[in-house]
């Protein structure tokens, strides 16, 4: 039985979809009190997906749960805030040093924990490709970048004085239950909602500013699950650290052309060019690693997903 903390988020559902379809049990934590029920998990909640409501934070409540499930694995998906205070990144550090420490007294196989391709920020190469081995700079532009490569180092740290699996996954994702705030990192996502809806989203606004040669390497949340369950529970891991993408960067004007082949009056309207502040050039996500040790490959490229994305939201589907 795997856990995954933040089950019920993004991430966390898609990855107890994937984890069921190869044969495995879930308990999946949730600090709040709503217990989302998408069509493709609904049947197995309270069966195959167990719901505990717990704060991570909370060191003894999550130990207790061993006293109620045989967990054998362990996906860390909680914690992550867009905030910067004292009160947000105690708050990240504690879920991740509890989670650990379960883990040891568990004797759990693995810790699988969720780090994001904005760790590479800053990166300085040349190739436009970002590998697992890139030197990462002291320096982060947002919170989220901040708190996971703090993430990184102390799993990193755990396992070298333990007996401790710990394998970090950087991955950025796009799709289906993507609920957060307009910002330049979800721009794929704010695309999509807005022409189902008959929308139009101001990438020209300080908050949401996107512009049209700009992009990133992101997977189809269906694909990221998949590969975050499927190196979960892989029988031997090379690295420590995995990417997981499609190994090619898609630009923000070219995802508006996908979603316009689908929606023709859809109106999506960009900033030209690159953003002034930023490097003017996309980035990749080298992803051999993956390959290599689980043969992993994404099942949904940029059209797919977009198919598929809207299909979801058009069927009634609020996120």
């Amino acid at each position: 039985m795997q856990m995954i903390t933040g089950g019920m988020g993004f991430i966390g559902l898609h990855t107890a979809r994937a984890l069921l379809d190869l044969g495995e049990s879930c308990v999946l934590t949730t600090q709040s009190g709503t217990i989302r029920e998408p069509e493709f998990v609904k049947d197995e909640i309270g069966k195959r997906i167990l719901v505990e409501h717990l704060d991570v934070s909370d060191r003894s409540a999550l130990l207790e749960l061993r006293k109620k499930h045989k967990i054998t694995g362990i996906v860390h998906l909680s914690g992550a805030s867009s905030a910067g205070t004292c009160q947000h990144m105690r708050t990240n550090v504690l879920h991740l040093l509890n989670v650990l420490e379960a883990a040891e007294q568990w004797g759990v196989r693995r810790v699988s924990i969720a780090s994001t391709i904005g760790v590479y920020a800053d990166v300085c190469t040349c190739s436009g490709v970002l590998r697992e081995v890139e030197p990462l700079p002291m320096t982060a532009r947002h919170p989220i970048p901040a708190i996971k490569k703090i993430a990184e180092l102390l799993g990193a740290t755990i396992a070298n004085g333990s007996e401790l699996e710990v394998v970090n996954l950087r991955f950025g994702a796009w799709g289906p239950l993507f609920h957060h705030p307009p910002s330049p990192m979800n721009v794929f996502s704010q695309m999509v909602r807005a022409a189902v809806h008959g929308r139009m989203v101001d990438f020209h606004q300080p908050c949401s500013r996107a512009y049209a040669e700009n992009g990133a390497d992101l997977s189809y949340v269906k694909d990221c699950g998949r590969a975050v369950a499927i190196l979960q529970l892989a029988d031997h891991l090379t690295f420590r650290t995995y990417n997981i993408g499609t190994g090619r960067a898609t630009n923000n004007r070219e995802f508006a052309d996908a979603i316009k082949r689908v929606i023709p009056d859809a109106v999506i309207e960009l900033p030209e060019g690159f953003d002034p502040t930023g490097p003017d050039k996309l980035f990749a996500l080298d992803v051999t690693r993956i390959g290599q040790d689980t043969g992993f490959k994404p099942l949904f490229d940029i059209e797919q997903g977009v198919a598929d994305y809207i299909a979801w939201l058009r069927a009634g589907h609020d996120w």
